[in-house]
């Protein structure tokens, strides 16, 4: 359990889409306040995620090969297709897209953005981070919190470390902007620029790797 949450934290905070929405919100006027609002949310859902399989659970894993254990891994093996498929679809069609623009010359849609963030308020920026969760990937780590046993120290530890490794690309972003923020806004905005051009492979890789670990992983466990 402790690495499968591991690396869904790691797919999770590198997802590009979120950071890209994440530098618009803390580049924009009260950005500092934006992104602390964004984070909040963002760790909210994982909490509320948690918290609800833990509700279920009891903080006690299932029996290994009983009904719910089997329906767990039965989830896990659905989502890991379903994260080989959307690489697949993702790489296929931008395949199909014409060739990005250059980072000098924005597209319309991220200047019509950049223009909403500027008068979004708090309340904004968290239903953004709500809606950019990468709600597949934290659906596999809701399916793997089924084995947490709370009696154990290091379920603990691990549920812990999953929200703060999936969180940890934001909050470095955010302090970031608190320290240095003349340095940090040029740094982000070329952090956007350089994903804008590159979010598809990334979307490609980070689906597809922890979509064939999701797959394996239960194969062998329903197997076994």
């Amino acid at each position: 359990m402790v690495l499968d949450l591991l690396l869904i934290g790691l797919a999770v905070t590198l997802f590009p889409l979120p950071i890209m929405a994440f530098v618009l919100v803390v580049s924009a006027p009260r950005g500092v306040r934006k992104g602390l609002a964004f984070i909040l949310a963002w760790l909210a859902c994982l909490v509320a995620v948690i918290a609800a399989v833990l509700l279920l659970t009891g903080g006690q894993p299932p029996p290994p090969r009983s009904p719910p254990s089997i329906a767990a891994l039965a989830a896990t093996l659905a989502i890991g297709v379903g994260l080989v498929l959307y690489s697949e679809h993702r790489r296929r069609r931008s395949r199909r897209d014409a060739p990005a623009p250059s980072a000098n010359e924005p597209t319309a849609s991220g200047t019509s953005l950049e223009s909403r963030m500027d008068q979004a308020t708090g309340w904004s920026a968290a239903a953004l981070a709500v809606l950019l969760q990468p709600w597949g990937m934290v659906a596999a780590a809701a399916a793997t919190v089924v084995q947490a046993d709370l009696s154990h120290a290091e379920s603990s530890l691990a549920l812990f470390a999953f929200c703060l490794l999936a969180t940890s690309t934001l909050l470095a972003m955010e302090l970031y902007m608190v320290f240095s923020p003349e340095k940090a806004q040029l740094a982000l905005t070329n952090l956007r620029a350089w994903l804008e051009r590159h979010k598809d492979p990334a979307i490609v890789v980070a689906c597809l790797v922890l979509g064939l670990w999701l797959v394996g992983r239960s194969l062998y466990q329903l197997t076994a």
